[in-house]
């Protein structure tokens, strides 16, 4: 089994999402690929339509170099069976640095295409994504937290469909829910 394992949070050493995905990585147990989202991750811009395209032609020294990274990302994506994916909420959706990977992993013609009928995702085997979700005092799955739909939306517009969230929600309030985390990821 490939795993693609991704942090996004800014904390390092005291981050419960990186512990919790940590420890749903050593449980999977099998051929790990790590990424810390968090930093480094450049932003795209000089686009010129949908889906990250700038012709072969038009590119820059750092369109190029921009390029290359974002194939390194699809690669991993691609090559992964499964995805845990870390990631706190702030300010009641994803640190910058998660939209940031994801728009350089969103790439007409490798992860999506566009029909007549709309945009169709192009990962079509059966990945399974982990999510997990730590909040402050965002409860997961309420009308303000717009982190976990966008990425169910962000994930399903590649063809992910099998997104599993484990939440350490509200831990500034219940540390209780890290204890309900805990018990979800020692059931997997």
């Amino acid at each position: 089994m490939n795993i693609l394992h991704l942090d996004s949070s800014a904390r390092k050493e005291n981050s419960i999402s990186r512990k919790l995905a940590k420890e749903l990585v050593q449980k999977l147990q099998g051929q790990v690929t790590y990424r810390d989202i968090s930093q480094n991750m450049p932003f795209v811009d000089g686009i010129k339509g949908a889906g990250f395209i700038i012709p072969e032609e038009e590119r820059t020294e750092k369109d190029r170099k921009l390029f290359k990274f974002s194939d390194e990302l699809v690669d991993e994506l691609l090559e992964s069976n499964v995805i845990v994916i870390s990631v706190p909420i702030y300010n009641f959706g994803p640190p910058a640095s998660v939209k940031a990977w994801f728009d350089l992993i969103a790439r007409a013609g490798r992860t999506f295409k566009y029909e007549a009928t709309g945009p169709v995702g192009l990962i079509k085997d059966n990945k399974k994504v982990y999510l997990i979700v730590t909040s402050g005092g965002v409860p997961v799955g309420s009308p303000v937290d717009f982190c976990t739909p966008w990425f169910k939306q962000a994930l399903n517009f590649l063809g992910i469909k099998d997104i599993e969230i484990i939440a350490a929600d509200q831990l500034a309030i219940n540390d209780d829910n890290l204890k309900k985390a805990k018990e979800a990821i020692s059931k997997i």
